[in-house]
């Protein structure tokens, strides 16, 4: 699986994930678990060693509350977002199994997660921009996922498909932030 050509490709490593068929359980051990630790012991890193540095008053933020309260709210992001997926595919196009689903929903926010480790850098100019950089190169990954599991002949339904989840998503990563301003 290259997660690189994944973003450009509807063929490359999506045909080898649906012949392989991976479980679920084992996509969540092996990859949305390791690599959803990631944001939150970066936050927690950032926000103990130079939290003002990125954004005033956040060095006696109560890191060690707020970066487990991310982490449940990335399981949880996971468990309902494959949910929505599939409720939104079988909506609009052809459906998709639970299974193809949460494959989408694990091989998306890898950029993300990865994008985290901007967090190891105090300079919030550069967050923002490998932020940014990882919710588009996510962005992709649904889009091709969504198109290559779901076998979709029509571009314009996956990509509106795609907007829909995104948006979702988008929704969901600004209630993560929510523990941090409520503390």
């Amino acid at each position: 699986m290259s997660i690189p050509q994944m973003m450009i490709s509807s063929e490359a490593g999506w045909r080898d994930l649906e012949h392989q068929h991976p479980t679920v359980l084992s996509l969540f051990l092996w990859m949305v678990l390791p690599l959803s630790i990631l944001p939150p012991a970066m936050l927690y890193y950032a926000g103990t060693h130079y939290g003002d540095a990125l954004m005033v008053g956040w060095s006696g933020k109560p890191w060690s509350v707020i970066a487990p309260l991310f982490f449940l709210c990335e399981l949880a992001a996971f468990v309902g977002m494959g949910l929505f997926i599939r409720s939104v595919v079988d909506h609009d196009t052809s459906p998709i199994d639970t299974h193809d689903a949460y494959v989408v929903t694990a091989i998306a926010p890898v950029p993300m997660w990865l994008s985290s480790l901007a967090l190891l850098v105090p300079n919030p100019a550069f967050v923002a921009v490998v932020a940014l950089t990882g919710l588009v190169a996510a962005s992709a990954l649904m889009y091709r996922g969504i198109y290559a599991l779901c076998h979709m002949a029509d571009e314009v339904r996956a990509a509106s498909v795609t907007h829909t989840v995104m948006a979702a998503g988008l929704l969901c990563w600004a209630a993560f932030l929510v523990p941090i301003l409520m503390f």
